[in-house]
């Protein structure tokens, strides 16, 4: 037996919608769920192979700041526009870290709640030169992100990595694809010192 929707209300809209659902389940026990949903969204890890360097960036996250813990270091992100995930992807890395990419790479996407969550996130990773950092980033003048952008040596992102300092599930899965597919970029003796 498949699992049934019977029924849905939708309890809150806003920035997000909270809908209540009463489901069946395959064993055909019947349960009610909650489900929240704010659209789908892109994420981004921009590295330049040639100077060994990765783009991160920092904002509050009020969930964060709640539970008391350090600013995350995260990939380029943003809600999924109309346009496409591609043009999403290049939106957002002008907007937050001042990035004019040529070419992108999809690698995938992810459920990033699949408990209580819609949301998906499409993952891309973008090589860029010094010469692609073409604005200062820190996000859109009308969304009050207060973004701060970090370029860091990739060597540096892996130790964080390793050291428990990276803790924002998009921004391993992307660091630990990019460590899979191209090793040779986190080599620390060739690695830029920059910030």
């Amino acid at each position: 037996m498949d699992t049934t929707i019977l029924d849905q209300q939708r309890i809150y809209d806003g920035w997000l919608s909270l809908t209540r659902l009463c489901v069946r389940m395959p064993n055909g026990a019947v349960e009610e769920r909650h489900v929240e949903d704010h659209g789908c969204a892109v994420a981004l890890l921009p590295f330049d192979p040639e100077r060994r360097t990765a783009i991160l960036i920092s904002q509050p996250r009020i969930p964060v700041v709640m539970a008391g813990e350090p600013p995350l270091l995260e990939v380029v992100a943003g809600r999924l526009e109309p346009e496409g995930a591609d043009y999403t992807v290049r939106k957002e890395a002008l907007e937050e870290a001042g990035l004019h990419l040529h070419a992108t790479q999809s690698v995938g996407y992810i459920w990033s709640m699949p408990t209580i969550s819609t949301e998906r996130i499409h993952l891309y990773l973008a090589e860029y030169s010094r010469e692609d950092r073409i604005a200062g980033g820190g996000g859109a003048a009308d969304e009050n992100e207060c973004i701060s952008v970090h370029e860091l040596p990739l060597a540096t992102v892996w130790a964080h990595v390793l050291e428990g300092r990276i803790s924002d599930a998009k921004t391993l899965i992307l660091i630990q694809h990019l460590r899979i597919m191209r090793p040779e970029v986190f080599d620390v003796a060739s690695s830029a010192h920059e910030d």
